[in-house]
């Protein structure tokens, strides 16, 4: 396979054949737990409302629901208003969520092209920054929050951490590993790299809502 190829070439080049020895990896894994975090901001509230603040900031929009089962009434609520589709993508663990009985056809599935609405879930959410953090996986795809216009993010509000560093310690702690991908998503895709004008969804959605769950 090409990864295993390009691996092979850099090992030759250095010397090395095979997997890193145990004790390189663990000397590495200890170096990582052993680094001090940087200085961090500090700020007054909640972290619900940070988030909030801070992605509104970024262009994104907010809704508060108080539990699970709410969010297919707050995200036809969010279409209508909008005057978009009522039938999109949803990540495959969102598939059991009451979409019909409020009127909307989400199917967990693929992505298509022809998708214009992508509904995600996320593994956290940064308050210090209005970011999400999105983990790969045959369960939680990156087209699904990439490739449609709009893409609606549910947020747990006990999955929002503080800082940036809070994330990764919280996927170490739960994850052990990396994913495949790890991608971040704060508010939507834009550029200006044409004559520094701001261009929204250049690559990428030109909307992101955010759905806090309170009850989750």
């Amino acid at each position: 396979m090409g990864r295993d190829a390009i691996l092979g070439r850099i090992r030759a080049a250095v010397g090395r054949s095979g997997n890193a020895p145990a004790e390189v990896r663990q000397r590495a894994e200890q170096s990582m737990q052993q680094h001090a975090t940087g200085p961090q901001g500090g700020w007054p509230g909640e972290v619900l409302e940070r988030l909030r603040a801070c992605a509104e900031k970024l262009s994104s929009t907010v809704d508060v629901v108080a539990a699970t089962d709410d969010v297919p009434a707050a995200v036809a609520r969010y279409l209508l208003k909008q005057g978009l589709p009522t039938g999109g993508v949803c990540w495959p663990t969102l598939r059991g969520l009451p979409w019909i009985a409020a009127g909307l056809g989400m199917e967990g599935r693929a992505i298509r092209p022809d998708d214009l609405v992508g509904v995600t879930g996320c593994f956290c959410a940064i308050a210090d920054t209005g970011t999400l953090m999105m983990l790969s996986g045959p369960n939680t795809p990156a087209a699904t929050s990439l490739l449609p216009e709009t893409h609606i993010a549910v947020v747990p509000v006990s999955r929002i951490v503080r800082h940036m560093e809070d994330a990764w310690a919280l996927l170490r702690k739960e994850k052990g590993g990396l994913p495949r991908a790890v991608n971040f998503v704060s508010g939507p895709s834009r550029t200006a790299d044409i004559e520094q004008t701001v261009t929204l969804g250049a690559h990428g959605p030109y909307r992101v809502h955010l759905i806090l769950v309170k009850g989750a």
